[in-house]
């Protein structure tokens, strides 16, 4: 029986030089129609970078349509469990979660009164008759964040804009006041027109705060640096938003929480930190145990500030966690932090300390199956040559490592090492002499489920 080995494996057997590069696109040369105004290209970067900025976010009333691609217009009317809504606002889609969530055992029902209007990531409208024709429009949307569109940041305007032909004389000038007028003046540009805009430019980032921008490279960095700065919603799932400090607190001391990933001053720090465990303490201690079975302990508390729901972290030495993390999502088993610019936390739920697992529940379950490496990661980045090679754990503790053509051999070996974590060992065969441990990070007594280890 083959079973998928489908989650990342943190040390690889056979280490080979791994070379880093960085590269930074460069903003496009700009065309001066005098000393202050900058042009760019209808076609530029910069350009592409503002139309997915004002594209619309249709992610918002999820409740009703299922899809992140397009938005219903104001106003039009839904039943909700037997109640007809007309929703013209924000607050009549907050009602009908509202209704969604008054009882946890019933069955939620909730049937739009057709036709309706809809408007797309592209400011164009079109008129759905009928449900058939919604879920059609729905199932064509990319779930999970695919879409083009930048919602992590917004323009906040009036902004004035001038367009120049190809010979740079200026041939108009506009102000826009919204997405879909922005939307609307890219649209209608030619291909080899000029743009320049009156800086300074205001945008509101997803937290809250203002930036200027006062040049067209201030301008498409800021925009850059936005599109993956914070979650934008489109998983399809409406209810990922209403929680107080109460539940958070009830939620954090229920069980421990694993690290998925870290960002500290725009570094990754993922490499570092996965699979850090931390458990909140009713008293407000945190333990949290790295990978080694090592314990530090620091303090936490909650605080609402302008409407979030604030995490605040307070270590003597591990400094990278000391912060004030704003809550931005809070799903089933999994939380979201971020603090300013370039610092952000997701953990997972985890109720079964992988730790105290049992060594005999290990080895029963690589015995009893085979594993494909589907991910290897060597110190956070990615190695692919080992990828489609599968693990055999054979009695005696001998271990092969194969593609079809290559084989590794070996042996393997399941215990709690000094700190009293569950370990894998595997020792290559005499010629190397190598031996590699590594702690187990999940652990499921089945064979369908993912087996995970860390460095």
């Amino acid at each position: 029986m083959k079973k998928i080995f489908n989650a990342a494996i943190y040390a690889v057997l056979l280490a080979g030089a791994l070379a880093f590069t960085a590269c930074q696109e460069e903003f496009e040369e700009v065309n001066t129609s005098n000393a202050q105004e900058e042009s760019f290209q209808a076609t530029s970067s910069t350009a592409q970078l503002m139309e997915k900025t004002a594209y619309r976010d249709g992610s918002f009333d999820n409740i009703v349509d299922g899809s992140s691609c397009f938005a219903l217009n104001f106003p039009y009317t839904v039943n909700v469990n037997g109640l007809d809504i007309t929703v013209d606002s924000m607050e009549d889609l907050r009602l009908i979660e509202e209704i969604f969530d008054e009882f946890e055992d019933d069955e939620d029902i909730l049937e739009i009164l057709f036709p309706i209007t809809i408007t797309l990531a592209d400011h164009s409208e079109i008129t759905i008759n009928n449900k058939e024709e919604l879920i059609e429009l729905a199932r064509q949307c990319i779930e999970g964040g695919g879409d083009d569109d930048i919602e992590c940041i917004d323009f906040v305007y009036p902004i004035t804009l001038f367009t120049f032909d190809i010979n740079n004389q200026q041939t108009g000038r506009v102000t826009v006041n919204s997405d879909r007028e922005l939307k609307l003046f890219f649209e209608e540009l030619d291909d080899d027109d000029f743009v320049s805009i009156d800086y300074p430019v205001t945008l509101i980032k997803f937290d809250g705060t203002e930036i200027q921008v006062s040049s067209n490279a201030e301008l498409a960095a800021a925009l850059e640096m936005a599109k993956d700065a914070c979650d934008e919603d489109d998983d399809n799932d409406y209810n990922d938003d209403d929680f107080d400090e109460e539940r958070l607190a009830n939620l954090l001391t229920e069980c421990p929480w694993v690290v998925l990933s870290m960002e500290r001053n725009s570094v990754d720090q993922t490499g570092q930190y996965e699979a850090y465990l931390m458990t909140f303490k009713e008293d407000g201690s945190v333990r949290v145990r790295d990978r080694a079975g090592n314990v530090l302990v620091g303090q936490w508390d909650l605080d609402t500030i302008d409407g979030y729901v604030a995490l605040d972290l307070s270590f003597d030495t591990l400094v990278d966690f000391t912060l004030e993390w704003k809550v931005y999502q809070l799903e089933e088993g999994k939380i979201k932090l971020f603090s300013g610019d370039g610092n952000r936390i997701i953990m997972r739920l985890t109720c079964e300390d992988p730790g105290s697992a049992d060594p005999e529940t290990l080895r029963a379950i690589l015995a009893e199956c085979n594993w494909i490496i589907k991910k290897v990661k060597n110190q956070g980045e990615e190695i692919r040559r080992l990828v489609g090679y599968e693990f055999t754990f054979m009695a005696e503790n001998m271990v092969t490592l194969s593609n079809g053509t290559n084989v590794i051999e070996g042996t393997w070996e399941v215990a709690l090492n000094s700190s009293g974590i569950l370990v894998l060992a595997i020792t290559r065969g005499e010629e190397h002499g190598e031996s590699l441990e590594w702690p187990v990070e999940d652990l499921a007594e089945d064979c369908a489920c993912a087996l995970k280890l860390m460095p």
